[in-house]
């Protein structure tokens, strides 16, 4: 595909429905060689990302049950089961945090926004080479506890979780808006 085609035909794929194979370490290197490739004022490299295979991903999901249980006492299994296979769902996992430098020249705001495009980059990278990718974030981002298990600083934010993989299926096209209702032109100031 060329890049055009790449850009306009991608889509997220819901986690669950995602399968093997996920990309093999050559693949998983250029995706993130591209995702690096974003707008960054100042070269802060204001985020993280961290690579979870299918053990890793285990391991974060018991501190999921342990955490959701401490919140939800009164869970019941099948939720409990559910918080289990979250973050299971796909054959790669990568979580995405920042590293906001907020007494830096560069706005907060465009720091933050790199970690966004960071992200997307990651999704047309894994698209460009025939993956389907997933970017949620949940409760589990919002967690100061799951974010210790992490290792991500308390005052750093988990700004997603990318799931990547094959699709099980092929993926349904979701309504996009129209161009003319969403793009206009700017000519100047009001009277």
């Amino acid at each position: 595909m060329d890049t055009i085609d790449v850009l306009t035909s991608r889509q997220s794929i819901g986690a669950d429905l995602l399968t093997e194979p996920g990309p093999g370490p050559q693949d998983l290197e250029k995706i993130l060689s591209a995702a690096i490739r974003v707008p960054d004022h100042g070269r802060l490299f204001p985020w993280r990302i961290q690579v979870l295979d299918k053990a890793a991903q285990k391991r974060l999901a018991e501190v999921y049950v342990a955490r959701y249980r401490a919140l939800h006492p009164d869970a019941r299994d099948n939720q409990v089961e559910h918080e289990r296979k979250r973050p299971q769902r796909a054959p790669l996992l990568l979580v995405v945090s920042n590293r906001i430098d907020p007494m830096h020249k560069i706005p907060v705001l465009e720091q933050t926004l790199s970690g966004g495009a960071l992200c997307m980059n990651i999704l047309n990278a894994a698209h460009a080479l025939g993956y389907c990718a997933n970017w949620v974030t949940g409760w589990p981002a919002f967690d100061d506890e799951v974010k210790r298990s992490l290792g991500v600083p308390l005052a750093s934010q988990i700004i997603g979780f990318v799931h990547i993989g094959s699709p099980a299926g092929p993926p349904k096209e979701r309504i996009r808006p129209k161009l003319e209702d969403i793009v206009s032109a700017w000519t100047g100031p009001s009277a």
